[in-house]
């Protein structure tokens, strides 16, 4: 039946997939502009419709960054708010106001400067007058914003389900042709195993094809220890023989198959990517946790969701249940990584400096 569907929406497809391409080519021919900037703009993107892993690659790129004692900055359009504009993410702010995605990064890095704003040329503008010190802004989910041109674009296509397998929406869930990955300067599989054979990497390699000029990189999702969503003093059980896994992500399909190695059984309920918490999910959660005849059972949810779950009202419902969830790190596989992490400092070091140099000109022309 789901091909029978796919082939009724193929026309559709082609159609939004030729409107994109000419969007494209006008951008390319310079007949719509798009505008660069004198200081450095990392983006972080893909060809489809979530899941291949950006968060948490922007969070790479902000250790990496600010270990080199970088000024950085986030631009994210704040998927999911319930506002408009530009505004800067503060700590004490919700995810209606901000999106789970800039609530994280801020509550994650205290020096971190987070901002949202759907349009990024007048965020970027916004940035750079609040905030002239800045070294670098990295900018979240750009690859199809192009009226404004990062300096180095990383494209994510995630190891269990390419682009190069995709189809144009709604047929599939590619936001674009695939030959738009010719714009990226890295090409990063994301979600790899965290062990590579030169076999698989040969096989990816020869798949995708990248161009001369592009960096071909393979990264991998890293668990760390569950965290206590509301009692922080919640310990987690010796032995757990039952979770209630509870995601709102497009693609939970790895954290799956890392939970069940750490309990007897598994339970799950699934929402839709940047699920919207309501009173009757809780009482579906509460209500399925209660059902498990088991001892020593948890739920776990993933760090995404708990900025949409850490609610006062939500709170007050699951506050007697062991809720916690679990942070997850990028990395970059090892033959990849230093060569990778010394791109992205040179870029910044020498641009940086451009900046630097273009500011103190205007001044003493001023």
């Amino acid at each position: 039946m789901i091909w029978l569907f796919r082939i009724f929406l193929y026309p559709f497809a082609t159609l939004y997939g030729i409107i994109m391409l000419l969007r494209n080519k006008m951008f390319d021919w310079g007949i719509l502009p798009s505008q660069t900037f004198t200081i450095p703009l990392i983006g972080v993107g893909n060809l489809s419709v979530g899941g291949t892993g950006k968060t948490p690659h922007v969070e790479y790129l902000v250790r990496l960054l600010e270990k080199q004692n970088f000024k950085v900055a986030v631009l994210s359009r704040g998927y999911g708010r319930r506002t408009k504009g530009f505004i800067l993410a503060q700590n004490h702010m919700s995810t209606h106001e901000l999106g789970d995605e800039v609530l994280q990064y801020k509550n994650k890095f205290k020096n971190l400067v987070v901002a949202a704003c759907e349009n990024r040329v007048k965020g970027v503008k916004k940035l750079l007058k609040m905030f002239p010190e800045l070294d670098v802004i990295l900018l979240d989910d750009v690859y199809q914003h192009r009226y404004i041109k990062p300096g180095i674009n990383i494209l994510l296509t995630p190891y269990s389900n390419l682009f190069i397998h995709n189809f144009i929406f709604p047929t599939g869930r590619l936001r674009e042709f695939r030959s738009g990955a010719k714009r990226a300067d890295i090409i990063c599989v994301s979600k790899s195993p965290k062990v590579l054979s030169p076999i698989v990497v040969k096989d990816y390699y020869q798949r995708i094809k990248p161009q001369k000029h592009q960096r071909f990189i393979f990264s991998f999702l890293a668990y760390e220890k569950c965290v206590p969503l509301y009692n922080k003093n919640l310990t987690l059980p010796t032995k757990i023989y039952a979770i209630l896994m509870v995601t709102g992500i497009a693609n939970p399909s790895l954290l799956e198959e890392h939970l069940t190695n750490y309990c007897s059984e598994l339970f799950k309920i699934k929402f839709r990517d940047h699920h919207n918490f309501k009173k009757r999910d809780i009482e579906k959660i509460i209500e399925k946790f209660n059902n498990i005849y088991s001892v020593n059972k948890i739920i776990v949810t993933t760090e995404k969701d708990a900025k949409r779950l850490d609610k006062p009202a939500i709170k007050e419902m699951l506050q007697e249940v062991p809720v916690f969830y679990i942070p997850i790190k990028v990395q970059i596989h090892e033959p990849y990584k230093q060569d990778f992490d010394n791109q992205i400092i040179r870029y910044v070091e020498r641009n940086s400096y451009d900046k630097r140099l273009h500011q103190a000109k205007d001044k003493c022309e001023a």
